[in-house]
């Protein structure tokens, strides 16, 4: 029989939380990880009732947005922290505490109504965040297909972000450590570019960075800059 829940990611960590529980909680949906798999003729024929999209880096096409329930997870209070980057722009604003919003998703970016929310917390560094928001999405995704809640329309104005580009990774020399610690931490996860300092003809890159009282630790990689 086939599956009527479609799971559409591209991150290794939603990736391994479905194989941990796709004999489980998954057992029978379909997982698609690549946009050339996510076509209107294989949707058609699976006829899914949610399609779940917990980190997808594209647009997805209008015409299967119109004609299947696509459910997105953006990681903030919406309508506050709509738009990209949304760890990275709460945790440069100070925040340490946010909630993953599922949305049913339409025309406009993060507008849509809410099916539910969830805390996640912004302790450590990005790539443990990254990981313990794809245990909180894989309940959520579970909550929705079981109880099938009436998604709610975002109340308030909106506070959009925008997506941080690599220029925005320098580290600031003129702020306090805090600030710096947040800065390395933020960005330190697979495949992310890291907050570095260029030095003449010297691009330093930091990690693993670690905040003790008046002293703030790091692994630095560097490398020679391109000319």
């Amino acid at each position: 029989m086939l599956s009527n829940y479609v799971i559409a990611t591209i991150k290794d960590w939603h990736l391994n939380e479905y194989n941990r529980r796709k004999e489980t909680d998954f057992k029978n949906w379909r997982l698609i990880n690549h946009p050339d798999k996510l076509t209107m003729e294989l949707l058609t024929k699976l006829n899914p009732k949610y399609i779940f999209f917990p980190h997808w880096s594209w647009i997805v096409p209008g015409e299967i947005v119109n004609a299947f329930t696509c459910v997105c997870f953006h990681s903030s209070d919406v309508p506050y922290g709509r738009g990209g980057s949304p760890i990275q722009n709460l945790i440069i604003r100070g925040h340490t505490e946010t909630k993953i919003s599922a949305l049913k998703m339409v025309g406009e970016v993060d507008a849509g109504p809410v099916y539910m929310k969830a805390p996640l917390s912004l302790h450590g560094n990005a790539q443990e965040i990254f990981e313990n928001s794809a245990k909180v999405i894989a309940d959520m995704m579970i909550e929705i297909s079981k109880n099938n809640p009436e998604p709610i329309p975002q109340i308030g104005e909106a506070t959009v972000f925008k997506r941080r580009k690599n220029t925005d990774n320098t580290i600031a020399t003129d702020k306090d450590l805090t600030y710096v610690y947040n800065q390395i931490r933020m960005l330190d996860a697979e495949s992310y570019p890291k907050a570095f300092i260029d030095h003449g003809n010297l691009h330093l890159e930091f990690t693993d960075s670690k905040l003790e009282g008046e002293e703030l630790m790091a692994t630095v990689r560097i490398t020679q800059k391109a000319c």
